[in-house]
């Protein structure tokens, strides 16, 4: 499996087109359709509702992103739907309706978000439903997560869908948690070997590490997390073959 070049022709806006000032909330349907009419590739966040429905929503709680509080998982997929994003007229969007609005106009890269947030086996209930929706789509595709756990888990239902392994030095203190012999082993990059995943996604102030440079000297194509100026986009782009931004418009 390879990653389609055309994920690799344009930069991918980050949890959407969106800009707070404009009334486009971060992994909103309006920042997805601004990310359409620019012509721009769009990232979005995916997590399960307590019933089991694929959501498009980057926080593990809602406190930051609507008026509401609390977990996401906790809320059925009607409760989460009628929840307006702070700032703009938007709700919290299925992924069946953010395929729907894009129809496969330009490339989407799915983020698998990790509930317990403690990166270890999963039960594989977001992947199977996810896998289930994408099924059904046409367009171009990816599906990507820090957890190798949830990869496997959805590579195992779809195995036809290219995959990436999002990485980076996992020095930032909320990893510490995790323990130091897991984040060595996501630093080493292994598990992206082991997967077979056809791209991985480096934090772009970690593009310099050598493993990415053994990677990339081997074929495998290289995204990074997340451009906010055009001096960042320039300083990437020496080693990624795309980016992923926010915050301006790359050229």
């Amino acid at each position: 499996m390879t990653l389609p070049g055309v994920f690799l022709t344009g930069p991918i806006a980050h949890r959407a087109l969106h800009d707070a000032a404009a009334g486009r909330p971060e992994n909103g349907l309006s920042a997805l359709r601004a990310a359409v009419a620019a012509g721009y590739g769009a990232e979005l966040d995916l997590q399960l509702s307590s019933d089991g429905v694929p959501m498009v929503f980057h926080d593990y709680t809602l406190d930051r992103l609507t008026p509401e509080t609390g977990p996401v998982n906790t809320r059925s997929a009607a409760e989460l739907g009628a929840i307006r994003l702070t700032g703009s007229e938007d709700t919290i969007p299925t992924l069946a309706e953010a395929l729907a609005e894009v129809a496969g106009r330009v490339p989407l890269l799915l983020e698998f978000k990790e509930q317990s947030q403690v990166m270890g086996p999963v039960d594989g209930a977001l992947e199977r439903a996810v896998a289930e929706l994408l099924a059904g789509y046409d367009g171009p595709v990816a599906v990507m997560s820090f957890s190798p756990y949830a990869l496997a888990a959805f590579q195992k239902v779809a195995p036809q869908v290219p995959l990436g392994m999002t990485t980076g030095s996992y020095d930032d203190p909320e990893w510490a948690p995790l323990g130091e012999d897991r984040l060595a082993r996501f630093r080493s990059l292994q598990d992206a070997q082991d997967l077979g995943a056809c791209f991985i996604s480096q934090y772009h102030k970690d593009l310099g590490d050598p493993r990415v440079a053994a990677l990339k000297a081997k074929g495998l194509p290289i995204l990074c997390w997340t451009i906010r100026s055009h001096e960042e986009e320039a300083e990437a782009r020496k080693i990624a073959d795309t980016i992923t931004f926010e915050g301006y418009r790359p050229a």
